[in-house]
């Protein structure tokens, strides 16, 4: 992958840490085995966690939430399947444990103040002179250390549908009408219905 585009991505995610450098080579692979950045919907990508890689596979595969082609299953998993919507071709790409690099309690520590906005300036810069490093070494990594490809056979997601939206009855605002609760007879959203059936 070209530096130019890796600061592209980079700048797309706001900083460069080491689940951005797994997303930008699990788009590699993708985009390699699978097929070309999806100006529509040719690609399908199904990712099992919400980490900074997904930011790395939407800006490299062009696979979003608002095309339909970026599909969320929340299984805290650092895994990505990619479907080629033409003949159904699919690959997970699965992240090895070791693929983070060797244990580093110093850089572990350093992450705990970090995110407890607990440390000093200098505890900072050295955690991100670390976290860059690591990242650094996720990129030049053989894949074959970093994931373990499964072709797989995957259905293919229908395409995306655009549905007519309704009325909430409660707060007034419009809902997709796949999403509509009903409550009594009336029409509710997913919040205002839990809201009366909570009372």
């Amino acid at each position: 992958m070209r530096e130019e585009i890796i600061n592209h991505v980079e700048g797309f995610h706001g900083h460069m840490c080491p689940g951005l450098a797994m997303g930008i080579r699990a788009a590699e692979i993708a985009l390699e085995r699978v097929g070309k950045h999806a100006a529509d919907e040719e690609m399908v990508t199904v990712v099992e966690t919400d980490m900074c890689a997904v930011d790395a596979i939407q800006y490299l595969t062009g696979c979003t939430f608002g095309k339909g082609n970026l599909i969320h299953r929340d299984y805290g998993k650092n895994a990505f399947t990619f479907i080629r919507r033409s003949d159904g071709k699919s690959l997970r790409v699965v992240t090895k444990p070791q693929a983070w690099g060797e244990p580093d309690s110093e850089h572990a520590e350093l992450f705990a103040k970090v995110r407890e906005g607990q440390a000093t300036p200098e505890e900072k810069n050295k955690f991100q002179t670390r976290h860059r490093a690591r990242a650094a070494n996720i990129l030049k990594a053989p894949a074959e250390q970093l994931f373990e490809l499964q072709e797989i056979e995957a259905r293919v997601p229908k395409k995306a549908r655009i549905h007519t939206s309704l009325r909430c009855e409660d707060c007034d605002e419009t809902v997709m009408e796949t999403r509509i609760r009903k409550f009594g007879g009336r029409n509710l959203c997913i919040p205002c219905f839990e809201k009366v059936e909570a009372r």
